[in-house]
């Protein structure tokens, strides 16, 4: 071996992931690795271009850094990097600066690769170690999209245009049009605020908005009912402010938005009105996104046009996963969709059949109720009504109704239910005051039956009508859940039915169901059995939260979890969440049928790697509800 050979042997067996390998193979190692050199401040690595080698720091600091531009880590003597592109897709997922005069010896990708597949230990010392490695899988797409990094504040342009609740329609359309706005916001008379202040504090606040107008308000309030332009404007502006605060997210506006079909924000900073973010704001920032699927949904005046949409919703999934959004925010904007599907369709139902002859609230269950949707999915709802309800009165409309969301649902792509558990079923079409017994008997006396009811039922959210009725069922839930230990215990002892696909050696065990053989169904063996557990510890204790990563929170704030094991669940939940979003993005880009079922062999080895590793979370996190709620 000649010098310089021996000198790269003597450097790479003291760091990882080299220092377990054999010294055949770091001889091998060392007679094929190059060098090269990279002056402080040149780029070693483009985001997306083609990568050969592994990158191994002599001496020297560089920083990588995700394609976004954000600081992802900084490496020196030892470091490695680009591990995930030859891992992956040969390309360079993180981009590479050097920060000094750096000196890189270049490991082969082909010595790279085989190397991984033949020695675990160097696998894993490739990887950091199992909960680490999952840990950067899944944290390495944090920041990656922009509507979850960028603060709401970088989209606001301008100053608040306001005027005071004393001037009137006239003026205030004056104003919008000189200043080129489509809403104003109404501020309270000064004279009046400052009469009242007690304290300078309070006097900096006399800007703050009582109220909002914009041009639709204009139209319907004013022009269509013959309203006097003298009338003054806090007779017609809408009261009921909706604020976000300017360093929250622009995705968490647009979740705000498309929830309660707004098309104006305002923006406050320390109490303050810096500005007010429109709709047209979020367009321009992020042109391709579900609010145009959601105005599109408001906009159908028929099943057949709603149907069409349906196109439209898949490729928003898809641009979604295409631009590196995470599960939540793909679960969240797909339930949104839902829910405005849903909320038309009754709308469009109200106006076949009539006004409902009493109060309604209908329901949505599941993984939308989560805010956890997927593009396959089938239509899990109900109805609460007012308990005025009669059935020989009242029951022919709401039948009628029901099954008119229901066709209207399968038409868009929300397939019926197999297991009828939808408001066309007269079961769950019942009075606020049956649906108390339904819930209050299954926590009292569980049986499988009610069990599996409860894990269904027990994620409701009102999307339309009386909603204060989902609200009073879901209160009744977490009051009553949470101080029954026999519910618990058999709620747990349920939700272990569905093991991850995990066999003795940590293999994958597959699905052997005719056409799906060898597969691993990701939701059945995956989301599900994750979903069920952390819902059993956030009944236990008493979260409001439906959203599996915010009970989580809820969860690993109360402490009832050992160190470390709720950040690693939710990892766990984001991994297997992505294996099968994308799973069914691929299956839409190729003009496939989207299903659950995925191939562990159509999957990089990186990627069932930390699937395993996922699975094994998730086993973990079994066993130790096991031990908490015993005797079920």
């Amino acid at each position: 071996m000649e010098a310089e050979h021996i000198e790269v042997l003597e450097f790479i067996k003291r760091f990882p992931p080299f220092n377990e390998l054999p010294i055949e193979e770091l001889e091998r190692l060392a007679q094929a690795a190059e060098v090269g050199y990279f002056k402080a401040g040149s780029q070693i690595l483009e985001y997306n271009q083609t990568i050969n080698d592994l990158h191994v720091i002599r001496s020297g600091v560089v920083e990588v850094f995700r394609h976004t531009g954000d600081l992802y880590n900084r490496l020196s003597d030892g470091g490695f990097f680009g591990e995930a592109g030859l891992l992956r897709t040969g390309k360079v997922r993180f981009p590479v600066k050097a920060i000094e005069d750096t000196l890189v010896y270049f490991i082969p990708g082909g010595e790279f690769n085989r190397l991984y597949d033949e020695y675990e230990a160097f696998a894993d010392a490739v990887e950091i170690e199992d909960r680490e490695r999952l840990n950067r899988a899944v944290s390495s797409r944090e920041g990656a999209n922009d509507l979850m990094t960028v603060p709401i504040a970088t989209l606001i342009s301008r100053s608040p245009v306001s005027i005071n609740e004393t001037a009137t329609i006239r003026e205030a359309a004056e104003k919008m049009t000189t200043e080129e706005v489509s809403s104003l916001l109404i501020v309270a008379n000064a004279d009046t605020v400052e009469r009242n202040a007690v304290n300078s504090s309070e006097k900096q606040e006399i800007s703050a908005p009582i109220g909002i107008i914009t041009d639709k308000d204009l139209r319907k309030r004013v022009l269509a009912v013959g309203l006097s332009e003298q009338t003054p404007v806090r007779e017609i502006m809408s009261t009921e402010l909706v604020f976000v605060q300017h360093n929250q997210h622009v995705f968490e506006a647009m979740l705000i938005m498309l929830r309660r079909n707004l098309h104006h924000l305002p923006v406050l900073k320390k109490n303050q009105t810096m500005g007010v973010l429109s709709l047209s704001d979020v367009v321009r920032h992020e042109s391709k996104s579900s609010l145009f699927v959601v105005s599109s949904i408001f906009r159908q005046s028929s099943i057949e046009e709603l149907a069409t949409l349906v196109e439209d919703v898949q490729a928003s999934f898809v641009r979604m996963v295409a631009e590196d959004a995470n599960s939540r925010m793909i679960g969240s904007a797909m339930a949104v969709i839902g829910r405005s599907f849903k909320q038309r369709l009754l709308e469009l139902g109200e106006e076949k059949f009539g006004p409902p002859p009493v109060p309604y609230c209908f329901l949505a269950l599941g993984s939308m109720a989560r805010d956890e949707q997927s593009i396959v999915t089938d239509q899990d709802n109900a109805m609460v009504l007012d308990d005025s309800f009669d059935p020989e009165l009242h029951d022919d409309y709401f039948r009628q109704l029901a099954q008119f969301v229901s066709d209207g649902l399968d038409a868009c792509g929300y397939t019926y239910c197999t297991g009828y558990i939808m408001a066309t079923n007269p079961q769950w079409r019942q009075p606020l005051k049956v649906w108390q017994k339904y819930f209050s008997d299954w926590i009292t006396e569980p049986t499988p039956e009610s069990l599996l009811h409860a894990s269904i039922f027990f994620d409701l959210d009102g999307v339309w009508g009386e909603t204060e009725f989902a609200n009073t069922l879901n209160k009744l839930i977490q009051y009553r859940a949470q101080r029954s230990n026999r519910f618990l215990a058999c709620m747990a002892r349920n939700a272990l039915n569905r093991t991850p696909p995990l066999g003795f050696f940590k293999g994958f065990v597959m699905e052997k169901d005719g056409k799906q053989n060898n597969s691993i169904n990701t939701k059945r063996r995956g989301t599900a059995p994750v979903a069920d557990l952390i819902r059993v510890h956030a009944l236990a204790i008493g979260s409001q939260q439906r959203n599996s990563f915010a009970r989580l929170e809820d969860i690993t704030e109360a402490g009832i979890l050992p160190p470390g094991r709720g950040p690693d669940l939710r990892d766990a939940l984001e991994l297997i969440s992505m294996v099968r979003i994308r799973h069914q993005a691929l299956a839409l880009q190729q003009g496939e049928k989207p299903d659950n079922n995925v191939a562990p062999s159509d999957l990089s080895d990186f990627e069932r790697k930390n699937l395993k590793d996922a699975f094994q979370i998730l086993s973990s996190a079994q066993r130790f509800m096991r031990f908490r709620y015993p005797n079920g």
